[in-house]
This record gives structure tokens, sequence and C-alpha cells, in this order.
């Protein structure tokens, strides 16, 4: 039998992400309450959302979908959504608690990493948090995540564990070792994640790599900081904006190394970077800063720097210099990122490896497939 699951999307839910492993797990018909159309073999309800002011971004947003009150429960095995604060996680809960008939089984799928997240503390965030205390799946996809699930007092029998994937069709090496000494930077253009401090260390990388460039692809509120550089023929920065999958994968087989610099804020640190694990499908190197569990997309022998203050700029500098001068160590690298990423984080084998997690549920509450 197929399963039926019934996905509702945050109203900035990134492409690509939760909602589309969901599609890719076999045996599963998934139904999206979306604004945008989603990515993926699935349905799209078109949504609209009651927003009363724009709050935070994704998981925090003050906002509930308006559609869901028009689905039938009984016509779903499951109802999933993104993170255990988050508004339409707890919508979806009142919404299968009010069916008549079948109750349908929920899932809630969370990165989140900080075991004292200050929006729990807010109303009506505390309010969703605790609504999910039933829900027969809590997915992980990161390890921290299921720390921060124990800490707040969820039973570790309906937590499982499973880390993202990329697709390893797309995000392959180059075919033949990059010459040109290029660092790419894919990332949203905002302080956390730390393009500020990238281009502070580009110029000390120029010192000594003269012909060094930063290739830099995203969108964000630093975009004016980075075109300015970009501007100036000197630096050695180009900015090409947001790209698609293809587009990210091409231009991370044009580089050498891969950077980002994420520093934490009150409510966020790094949780796991997907960008890592794209980059090391490609067979690049990482260099990037310690913040929250960023350490889990990394395979063995990257660069995951703990400088903090005024000498991290430096420290970036110096560990992009060593990799751009040593290409036969960067081949070394490479090969390991990209064997690593194929173990542990293919796509569609991580894709079935969630929808495991959901059949073991289904035997645990008596659902047959």
């Amino acid at each position: 039998m197929t399963r039926e699951l019934l996905w509702v999307s945050l109203p900035d839910q990134r492409p690509r992400r939760e909602l589309f492993y969901m599609s890719l797990m076999g045996d599963t018909q998934v139904t999206a309450l979306a604004r945008d159309e989603p990515v993926g073999d699935l349905t799209w309800v078109p949504s609209t959302y009651r927003r009363p002011i724009k709050r935070f971004i994704e998981a925090g947003a003050l906002a509930w979908v308006n559609e869901l009150r028009d689905q039938d429960p009984a016509e779903f095995d499951w109802v999933a959504s993104l993170e255990l604060c988050s508004l339409v996680t707890g919508q979806a809960s009142r919404w299968r608690r009010r069916a008549t008939g079948r109750r349908p089984l929920q899932a809630v799928v969370t990165w989140e990493n900080l075991a004292r997240q200050p929006i729990y503390k807010v109303p009506p965030y505390r309010q969703a948090l605790e609504s999910c205390r039933d829900a027969e799946l809590l997915l992980c996809m990161v390890d921290a995540a299921r720390d921060h699930l124990l800490a707040n007092r969820f039973d570790d029998a309906v937590i499982r564990v499973v880390k993202p994937g990329v697709d390893t069709a797309i995000f392959t090496p180059a075919p033949a070792p990059v010459e040109r000494p290029v660092v790419a930077f894919v990332s949203p253009l905002a302080e956390n994640k730390g393009i500020d401090r990238l281009l502070e260390a580009m110029t000390l990388v120029r010192r000594q790599v003269p012909e060094a460039e930063l290739v830099v692809a995203g969108r964000g509120p630093l975009e004016p900081l980075v075109r300015a550089a970009a501007d100036d023929p000197t630096s050695g920065v180009t900015l090409v904006g947001g790209l698609d999958a293809a587009g990210v994968a091409d231009l991370l087989r044009g580089a050498a190394v891969f950077t980002t610099a994420p520093r934490p804020t009150w409510k966020w640190e790094e949780q796991f970077g997907l960008a890592y694990v794209e980059a090391q499908a490609c067979g690049l190197p990482v260099v990037t800063t310690r913040c929250g569990s960023n350490h889990e997309a990394l395979a063995p022998g990257n660069d995951l720097l703990d400088v903090e203050g005024a000498d991290q700029v430096e420290a970036l500098a110096a560990h992009l210099v060593a990799w751009l001068t040593d290409p036969q160590r960067r081949a070394r690298q490479g090969a390991v990122n990209r064997a690593w990423v194929t173990e542990h984080h293919d796509l569609r084998t991580q894709c079935l490896r969630m929808g495991d997690a959901f059949t073991e549920m289904e035997r645990l509450h008596g659902v047959r497939r």
C-alpha cells in the first residue's frame, strides 16, 4: 500500500529540502500545502497564510496556513511539518486531534540543535512545542537535534536520526583537477554566515596568492557589501547571485576550495550546512569556522577552525592559502570527501532511510503496509 502523507509547509520554506525528501521516501504519496509550487513528484495544494507580521524566518514565522482546514484527516496516514516550534506544526497537531474518524499519525522534522532555544519560551511557539508531545515520529536531521529533544524531555522511543543527503549525480567532481586558485562561497549573504569575514580574509589571501579569486553565490542583507567588493577590480571577488542546484554544481566544479565562516546569533547556530556536503561531493576541501553542529557535515581532514575574535580572519586566510598552494593535498582530500559523501549522504539512500523510520513507527502503531 502507498503511504498518504500531508505536508504542511512554512510560508518561507526552502525548496529541495524536507518536503523534497518526503517525496523520495518510496511508497509515499505526498500532498503538500505550500505557497509556492514545490519540487518533487507530489500533489501541490496552492496555499495562503494568515500572517499578522513578518517575524523571523522559516520556523519562526508568525503564520498559519489557511487551506489545512479544507483537508480531510481520514484521507491521510500522516501529517508532517518542519520544526517543533513552528506555528504550522502546532496547527497540524490541532487539526489531527479534531479528526472524528481515523486520526493521522504525526511526524515532525527537526534540525534544531539548541537545547535552550529561546524562542521555545515565547507564546505561541511554546504551545506549538508542547503540542508535539504525542507525535509518533520526531525525525532528526542531525545528531545534535536528538540531544536537544532529550534535553527538552521528549521520549527517545519516537526519535530517529537520519542525516540529509545531496544528489551525487548532480554534485560530481570536475573531470580534471582545477588549476585556478578559486575559492567558492555558497550561502545566504548574511552576517551569521560570515561573508564579511571572508571578504576580509581574501585581502590577506591575495597578498600571498595574487591570482586568488572568491566566487560568491547567494542573496541576502549583505549583498551590497559583496557587490561593492565585486565592483572593485582589485578584489578578485565575483558575485553570481542565486543559483539552482545545477548552477551551484557547476560553480563548485570550477573551484579549488569551499569556505564559509558562520557565527552564532541569539537564537541560531549552524545546524548542518548542506552546502558543505555539496562541495565535498564535488571533491572540494572545506575551510569553515566551528559553529553549532556543523562538524556533522564534514568528513575527516577538512579545516574546522576554533579560532574566535580578531584572529579568525587571519586563520581563515592562512588555511585557504595552504589549500590553494598545495594541489596534491587538495586532490587527496577531494577523493576522501567524495567517497565520504557517497557513503553517508547520498540523497536517494538517505530518503529511503527516512521512509524506513516512518515504516517502523507504522508497525509500532498497527498501521499495515
